[in-house]
């Protein structure tokens, strides 16, 4: 079922009252929010914190309030999904431990959103990453939702909650199958009637630190490569995508492996479909607990 659209303006052209901003910011085996302070936020955050520990704790300095809700669980989907639910802010910003935010972030965002009043999802710049995308504002479509990453993200809290699109718990870091969790969201969000854009604006730069799921391009990279883009777009596309990627990324990679070896890891990847396969089995386990309870009662 579309969504269907029922904000159409920040709140503060709403109703008067200023639209808030709150950075959702996903790490891990944190003691304290000094997180807060060596990322450069100067406004509401919510830190999920996975760790050894479920706890939760907030600070208030300044005018800027800061909750941390530390979870045993892990996975970063989990994480996305725990601030997301959690989350308190008109507008909020994906945020993982390795960025620094550039002054007068908060005027960019909640301008953006001003400014494009259809907008339910922006994606922005980061000043350190490459931009794949023309330098102008636009609203995005399908396939230039897999040039976007996490951190550029900001959304309408209510719209993304009423769509009932969460990020994908099979995917991204953790999960064992590898990233693109966000260009999963952000399909299942245009799916859903979202509309999401991209703005030219830079809000922060990234660390270039060492990724917990990418460790080169190997064979077991693109393989599992082809289990995402199989699990995202079906048989027909993912086949056109692999084709696509393998092609023009080849400066990429070209120095550990050969356009050949690539192609055939994705090809593996593609067609053993093993994200469906953990999706269908988890489901399995799920409808059989659930039908040995009932039969307890």
């Amino acid at each position: 079922m579309a969504y269907t659209r029922e904000v159409k303006q920040v709140p503060d052209e709403a109703n008067g009252r200023k639209a808030t901003l709150e950075i959702l910011v996903s790490c891990m085996h944190q003691t304290d929010m000094s997180v807060i302070r060596k990322s450069g936020i100067t406004t509401d955050a919510l830190i999920i914190n996975q760790c050894g520990t479920d706890d939760y704790s907030e600070t208030d300095e300044c005018g800027i309030r800061v909750r941390m809700i530390s979870t045993k669980e892990r996975g970063l989907s989990r994480s996305r999904n725990m601030a997301l639910q959690n989350a308190k802010g008109d507008i909020c910003l994906l945020c993982d431990d390795d960025e620094e935010f550039v002054s007068g972030y908060q005027k960019k965002i909640l301008n953006s959103f001003r400014k494009i009043p259809d907008a339910d999802i922006i994606a922005f710049a980061i000043s350190n990453q490459p931009c794949r995308l023309k330098n102008r504002p636009q609203r995005l479509h399908y396939f230039q939702l897999l040039k976007i990453k996490s951190w550029q993200i900001a959304f309408r809290r209510k719209n993304v909650l009423t769509s009932r699109v969460r990020f994908d718990e099979f995917m991204g870091a953790g999960s064992g199958n590898g990233g693109q969790e966000e260009n999963k969201f952000l399909m299942d969000c245009q799916r859903a009637g979202l509309r999401i854009y991209y703005v030219p604006l830079v809000i922060a730069s990234v660390s270039q630190k060492d990724s917990t799921w990418f460790s080169g391009f190997t064979e077991d990279f693109f393989y599992r490569r082809g289990i995402a883009t199989r699990y995202m777009m079906g048989l027909p596309l993912s086949l056109l995508y692999a084709a696509y990627y393998v092609v023009m990324k080849y400066s990429m990679y070209q120095a550990d492996m050969t356009m050949r070896k690539a192609m055939a890891a994705v090809l593996k990847g593609i067609i053993e479909n093993d994200i469906w396969k953990q999706r269908k089995l988890a489901k399995a386990r799920k409808n059989k607990r659930l039908n040995e309870e009932k039969g307890h009662d």
